[in-house]
């Protein structure tokens, strides 16, 4: 597979078992995710959820007819920065099959072009520390921890 071959789009709702797929074929995404038949109907509401909502966007990047990636962008307006608007990158998964084939670095580059496209100063992600592999990558990329993110699981 040449990954120049890749194409993004945004998301159906005919493409959440792919999605959800994905998500959950990892060590920690196996963890949180529930893979089944049916998809639970929570799925499908986040999705018509996101779906709605004009600052969110949910990608998948597709080789032919099949899909090899996913990532969500959110974009936030704040204050700070002078009125600013940020783009938070998140849930960014490429299919077993083509994991080492360039598809993740496309889809990051495509979630940064997209953020220019939109007026944003900043791209922020966050990755799991557990992921190692994951955090030299998004190095490699150019991302920097420049900051301490927490999280408050309810």
């Amino acid at each position: 597979m040449d990954s120049k071959e890749v194409t993004f789009r945004m998301a159906t709702e005919k493409d959440l078992d792919s999605i959800i797929q994905m998500l959950s074929d990892d060590v920690l995404g196996s963890t949180r995710e529930r893979y089944e038949q049916p998809l639970p109907d929570s799925y499908l509401q986040a999705f018509k959820s996101i779906d709605s909502d004009p600052n969110n966007e949910l990608v998948v990047a597709c080789y032919k007819e099949e899909i090899v990636g996913v990532q969500q962008i959110t974009f936030i307006p704040y204050l700070t920065y002078q009125g600013g608007w940020r783009a938070t990158i998140e849930g960014v998964r490429t299919a077993p099959a083509v994991r080492g084939k360039g598809i993740g670095r496309k889809l990051i580059e495509w979630a940064i072009e997209r953020a220019k496209e939109r007026g944003c100063h900043i791209v922020q992600l966050t990755t799991d520390k557990k992921r190692k592999d994951a955090l030299h990558f998004y190095e490699q990329l150019g991302f920097k921890a420049t900051h301490e993110g927490m999280k408050f699981h309810i």
